[in-house]
């Protein structure tokens, strides 16, 4: 398994940039700190640009910022928020291009999987264009004698994101445009380790001419998150990252009385059935497995063979990851790219290693063939003790811990038990009663059905559960409108 050559699609020229500044304001303007993090492409390890860690002060003038911003954005017309959201929607499917090639060269994913993140990413923009139906309130006339009730949405405040390296153009696509098209202002924090797909989607948003402050970027690490939670000109902060610091970030904020959304980190299973279709279940469940180097929150990262599947399933699963072929996304052929950082790499490795000490049977072995640049791992497969912290922990990485079970409920109890987490899971089967029991006994929020990542679209919403999210509203959807307004109740008598 080698790298390929020939790249037939070149990076462009928004992935070069310097040191990079915050937007506050309206104004690009350099952090107030000395403190600089390098972005490298993870694939070739050449160094795309430095990454400031904000100060709480930056964080204090983008809110401030936001706050002057929010008296008129607010007022202005619905309808006219929205047409900023057509005119956004429009100007990211001109430059759908470049931007595909700047999530993979900054992410490392392969160029299809970054094609399918900036489809999704806009889907979201579509939803928010239809804000003018959805904020629409509700009313009752006459629910007393000469008295009537109406319900009026309006928005919350200044808004703040913080989001992952893994989805750096879509995740905050989550976020900003229903957040504006509610009337809030919106202040993003962007992963450190992939800010650059944010950077354009925010000279984009100037392109088209939204007012200054209305949109605000701050780089930064653990600094800028802990101001973003605590600022008191900041009214709802949305997260999406590790449970570790989604907890942090829950419980931060709420004390601070704001609105949170935090969702967390994953253990998602995939259940295979004896009676699971071939090929078409190896194809699904090879791309959840090992898409995007495994650094998915619906990745899949424990596969269950259930009965006579061990023997029939897995076999054909093992051969098909060996011809999977690592290396730069944006070349010719390649199928899986590198994990985000050395850093990831190695702590992806100590799991692999020490569950190989503990006794996991390797059924596929990706630690060797890998190019000589780039944080690569290869597919690896191992068959794991239930009890085993590789069949519970979140590796984040292209490996997949196989466990047996005798029946679909003994499955569905390995899922249960063996991890704290409830994003999502999948069963590969032709039996409508296994997938009926699987829909109704899964202690996931989002379940496939013969589909190894069960991403939901834009209006519906990002429902994990458990571990995996903190909070009563989740991203996107209904429930993306309902977080980024508040209600006021009306009634009315007149004599």
């Amino acid at each position: 398994m080698t790298a390929t050559i020939g790249a037939v699609r070149e990076i462009p020229a928004s992935a070069r940039r310097g040191d990079l500044k915050n937007f506050i304001g309206g104004e690009w303007v350099a952090a107030q700190t000395s403190e600089y993090l390098d972005v490298p492409n993870p694939a070739t390890e050449e160094v795309l640009a430095r990454v400031p860690m904000s100060s709480a002060a930056d964080v204090d003038a983008a809110a401030k910022a936001a706050r002057s911003a929010f008296t008129d954005w607010s007022e202005l017309a619905v309808p006219e928020r929205a047409n900023y959201m057509f005119l956004f929607r429009e100007a990211l499917n001109d430059y759908r291009e470049e931007l595909t090639r700047l999530c993979t060269t900054e992410n490392g994913k392969v160029y299809s999987d970054s094609a399918g993140e900036v489809r999704r990413g806009i889907e979201v923009v579509d939803f928010a264009c239809g804000m003018p139906t959805l904020m629409m309130g509700t009313n009752l006339d006459q629910i007393s004698k000469g008295i009537d009730s109406e319900m009026v949405r309006f928005p919350v405040g200044v808004c703040a994101g913080i989001t992952p390296f893994n989805f750096p153009f879509m995740v905050p696509l989550w976020m900003y445009p229903i957040a504006l098209a509610a009337g809030n202002t919106f202040i993003l924090k962007p992963s450190e380790r992939t800010p650059l797909s944010a950077v354009r989607t925010i000279e984009i948003l100037a392109e088209i001419g939204l007012p200054p402050g209305v949109i605000n970027i701050v780089h930064g690490g653990a600094d800028a998150v802990t101001e973003l939670c605590s600022n008191p000109g900041i009214d709802a902060v949305s997260f999406v990252g590790s449970a570790k610091v989604a907890r942090i970030v829950y419980e931060t904020s709420a004390k601070h009385g704001k609105r949170v959304q935090a969702l967390g980190g994953a253990k998602n299973h995939i259940i295979v059935m004896p009676d699971a279709v071939l090929e078409p279940s190896i194809a699904n469940i090879t791309e959840s497995a090992f898409g995007n180097a495994g650094q998915r929150c619906l990745a899949g990262s424990v596969m269950t063979v259930v009965g006579k599947a061990r023997e029939e399933f897995l076999p054909r699963f093992v051969e098909n990851a060996d011809h999977l072929r690592m290396g730069f996304g944006l070349d010719e052929d390649v199928d899986l790219g590198p994990v985000i950082r050395d850093d990831s790499r190695r702590r992806i490795l100590g799991y692999v290693e020490r569950g190989v000490s503990d006794g996991a049977r390797v059924l596929r072995d990706g630690r060797d063939g890998t190019p000589a640049k780039g944080y690569f791992l290869g597919p690896t497969i191992l068959e794991v003790d239930p009890a085993a912290e590789m069949a519970r922990d979140e590796l984040f990485g292209p490996v997949l811990s196989v466990l047996k079970a005798d029946s679909v409920e003994s499955a569905l109890e390995l899922m249960r038990t063996t991890n704290e987490y409830g994003n999502a899971g999948s069963i590969f089967t032709s039996s409508g009663k296994a997938a009926r029991e699987f829909k109704r006994r899964s202690s996931a929020g989002m379940l496939g059905v013969n589909i190894g990542v069960a991403a939901p679209m834009a209006f519906f919403p990002f429902s994990g559960r458990r571990n995996s999210f903190f909070g009563d509203l989740h991203v996107t959807g209904r429930d993306g409108v309902e977080f980024y307004t508040t209600k006021k109740m009306i009634t009315t008598r007149w004599f």
